[in-house]
């Protein structure tokens, strides 16, 4: 088994949708550090699992700067966006979305290989 890890920042807002009263249901932004964490059993033609610049490009060209309440159809929490993450990339097990120091949420799926 081949593996790669990727990590990169990109900024956006959001609001949450919560049930209690809570100064994140105002919009706000963060400097998202994403790690994606990708496996094969097997190389691409290139010698690889995935590019590590197509990791990074599929997803800051679509959230980087953005409202994630607009671009997103779930409530933007850091759990939803690392399962959404992990979604976009076929090779993904693993996605640490750090929305702020201390604040981190990830999303594995075992069943990928």
């Amino acid at each position: 088994m081949y593996y790669i890890t990727k990590t990169f920042e990109l900024a956006g807002c959001h609001r949450l949708e919560l049930s209690y009263p809570s100064k994140c249901s105002r919009l706000h932004g963060h400097n998202w550090i994403v790690t994606v964490h990708c496996r094969s059993r097997e190389l691409n033609a290139d010698g690889m699992v995935i590019d590590f610049s197509h990791i990074k490009e599929r997803i800051t060209a679509y959230l980087d700067h953005g409202n994630f309440n607009e671009l997103l159809p779930f409530n933007p929490t850091a759990e939803n966006i690392a399962r959404w993450v992990c979604d976009q990339i076929d090779t993904c097990y693993r996605v640490d979305v750090k929305e702020s120091e201390g604040n981190v949420a990830s999303y594995v799926v075992e069943e990928k290989a």
